[in-house]
């Protein structure tokens, strides 16, 4: 499953983030690292982007970037 899949109030844990080198590294520092808990608090009418609880702080991803990062649970 895809973070792009979970619902909205759903908590997931990364599991792997895909991608080339670049964008790997940039979610790496947003704090997108293996075993993290991510929330989904919102998703925009048109499902994009998403707005995520990620570490205590808010933050908001395209959903083609969150389709990137593979989640558990």
């Amino acid at each position: 499953m895809t973070l792009a899949d979970a619902k909205k109030n759903d908590w997931v844990t990364v599991s792997a983030v895909r991608g080339e080198r670049g964008f790997r590294r940039r979610l790496l520092e947003m704090g997108f690292v293996t075993g993290t808990a991510v929330r989904v608090v919102g998703v925009a009418p048109l499902g994009d982007p998403l707005e995520l609880d990620l570490r205590g702080g808010r933050l908001s991803l395209r959903a083609v970037d969150a389709a990137r990062i593979e989640v558990t649970g």
